[in-house]
């Protein structure tokens, strides 16, 4: 028998002379003969080759079987396709949300009274104070700011045009959002309430080109009159139609949309400031477009769908292939359990159960299906209207399935001594680093609720609790320190000097201490790491069984094997996928006896 005399006397002569690891019969009450002792010797130095032979990288399969790299070469065409996929569309949403953003300036400046260009720039902290309304005059003169806009849309510089299909004038609808009842008597501390809420919406009824119009007589005409100690909220809706034709061309065609406009009054914090904003809500249309265009959109559409489905479908293959690749590990697994039971009197370690995971291709399996997902969704929306939530679903599908494309990658680059040593450190330190987070973000916990409560309604950046968060991993990093000490109001002398002394421990402790604890949590694992390379690596039971199988990949053994050989046959195959027989020693030897039956005569 060919063996590793050093593997816990793991072999044919070390059994020989104990009972407790005597080898493995027919039937465990019998004595075995020397034809079966053979026999299983020569099964087990074919199961060390099979377990050799799985956990070869794919350079050495091609060496051991002439086997084509297939689920390689699907990798690396998928690599190609989804990158070429994402690139595509990541520069038509950025396009489509360039454009998305900058009407709704337009329709700022268009609908909008009071507001700024210097708001359109996002500055930290803000150069000015929020858009508001303070007095109930200027609330009326916005809104007839906001209608005459809309009547009058044939000023606007873009290509705007009605939502109807006949561009004549849609009404706009007002709508009011207020108590059931709500008055209030602030001279005597006394008020008449009713938390239920009402909704009660008006058809602007107007003419277009009008230069004047008074929303506080027209809502005297309809009987509406506004409690404004009940107010909620208001909001103006109207939708308009344009066409982008910035990058039409014989491969970009022009893109129509819909946008639905909301100019909202929003009173709910009752402080006497009722905050105004104007928001958009795109929709993509389906163009009618002139007869220049027609090839190209065609030809345009012919190719985006050919890409989807072709990325589609070699998604389906890698999960497919990966699948099945994971079912067949599971298979050996539980071979090589029964194996080590039935042998060696004893269960296969935790450590050697987990090597036949293989969490690449389980990675691999979700990014296939998020791709999948995210290109159906993709080819769904190039062929039918859309609105931007769907729109950000499917980035949000292709955007992490890539992601996780590309990380997949380094499963390759870890075949090589010098990359894989990256991954083998993270591998180590995994578990240390967990525990070490789990103490640092309790700590880091208790600084975010107290700060969030201390210093919220005195310090911007601490407004909430997600801010609150923000602002300390910020300062955990160097950014921008000296503004937040500074930006801390002096209305409390108590407060102030707590500010000082909440961040300055907060900065130490996780600056020099905590940071400085972690980076040698990753150093320390990266010198385990060097180490096992110069003296070795530990080995778990499986390696250390596979250990004594010495034969080179290119050596040819693995082709004339024949218990792999065999494995391979439409028999076996539907017994594993099928039925999912679990395999003993006898079934072992009755395949090696069919395969050699003059070595196990005896049997």
């Amino acid at each position: 028998m060919v063996g590793d005399d050093n593997f816990e006397g793991w072999t044919s002569s070390s059994r020989n002379g104990d009972d407790e690891t005597q080898s493995l019969v027919m039937n465990p009450e019998t004595q075995s003969s020397p034809a079966q002792e053979n026999c299983i010797s020569l099964l087990e130095i074919e199961m060390r080759r099979k377990l050799k032979f799985f956990f070869m990288n794919p350079v050495e399969k091609w060496q051991a079987k002439r086997r084509f790299p297939y689920k390689f070469l699907v990798q690396v065409v998928k690599i190609v396709l989804v990158t070429i996929q994402l690139c595509l569309f990541a520069h038509n949403r950025y396009n489509h949300v360039t454009y998305t953003g900058n009407n709704r300036i337009t329709f700022s400046h268009l609908f909008l009274k009071g507001w700024d260009p210097t708001r359109e720039v996002s500055s930290y902290p803000p150069a000015l104070g929020p858009l508001a309304i303070y007095d109930k005059q200027t609330f009326y003169q916005t809104l007839d700011y906001a209608v005459v806009g809309y009547a009058n849309l044939y000023n606007a510089m873009g290509p705007y045009s009605y939502a109807s299909e006949d561009n004549h004038l849609t009404p706009p609808v007002l709508c009011f959002f207020h108590y059931k009842v709500g008055d209030i008597f602030p001279f005597n501390e006394s008020y008449i309430f009713n938390s239920d809420i009402i909704e009660s919406c008006l058809n602007v009824s107007i003419t277009e080109n009008i230069t004047d119009f008074s929303s506080q007589k027209y809502m005297q005409m309809q009987n509406y009159t506004i409690a404004f100690p009940a107010l909620i909220k208001a909001d103006l809706r109207f939708s308009l139609k344009t066409v982008n034709y910035k990058n039409a061309g014989p491969m970009t065609p022009s893109e129509c949309y819909q946008f639905d406009v909301k100019i909202l009054f929003d009173n709910q914090n009752m402080d006497g400031q009722m905050l105004l904003s104007l928001d958009v809500f795109p929709i993509r249309l389906q163009c009618i477009g002139d007869i220049k265009y027609i090839d190209g959109n065609r030809l345009d559409y012919i190719l985006r769908t050919i890409l989807n489905v072709l990325v589609i479908i070699v998604c389906a293959i890698s999960f497919v292939l990966c699948s099945r690749a994971i079912i067949k590990a599971q298979q050996l697994k539980m071979e090589t359990v029964y194996f080590f039971r039935e042998c060696y009197k004893k269960e296969l370690s935790v450590e050697g159960r987990f090597e036949f995971w293989n969490l690449w291709y389980i990675m691999i399996i979700i990014n296939d299906m998020l791709i999948i997902i995210g290109s159906t969704m993709k080819e769904q929306i190039e062929r039918e209207q859309f609105v931007g939530d769907q729109w950000n679903t499917c980035s949000m599908f292709l955007g992490t399935g890539n992601l996780l494309v590309w990380f997949g990658v380094l499963r390759y680059l870890g075949f090589f001594k010098t990359y894989n040593v990256v991954i083998l450190t993270l591998k180590k330190a995994c578990p240390q680093v967990a525990r070490f987070l789990l103490c640092a973000i309790l700590i880091y916990a208790g600084f975010t609720f107290c700060g969030w409560l201390i210093l919220g309604p005195y310090h911007l950046k601490f407004r909430s609790l997600a801010s609150t968060s923000e602002c300390l991993f910020s300062l955990i990093n160097g950014d921008d320190m000296y503004a937040t000490f500074s930006i801390m109001s002096f209305k409390s002398p108590l407060l102030w000097w707590f500010s000082r002394m909440y961040l300055y421990s907060f900065i130490s402790l996780y600056i020099y201490v905590v940071l400085s604890l972690f980076i040698s949590v990753i150093m320390d694992a990266y010198e385990t790491i060097k180490l096992y390379y110069k003296e070795g690596f530990p080995k778990n039971d499986v390696q250390m069984f596979m250990a004594s199988c010495e034969e080179e990949p290119s050596s040819g053994v693995f082709r004339t094997s024949s218990y792999i050989n065999s494995s391979g046959s439409l028999k076996r195959t539907v017994i594993k996928f099928c039925c999912w027989r679990k395999p003993t020693l006898t079934s072992f030897v009755l395949g090696r006896k069919k395969s050699h039956p003059s070595d196990c005569t005896a049997i």
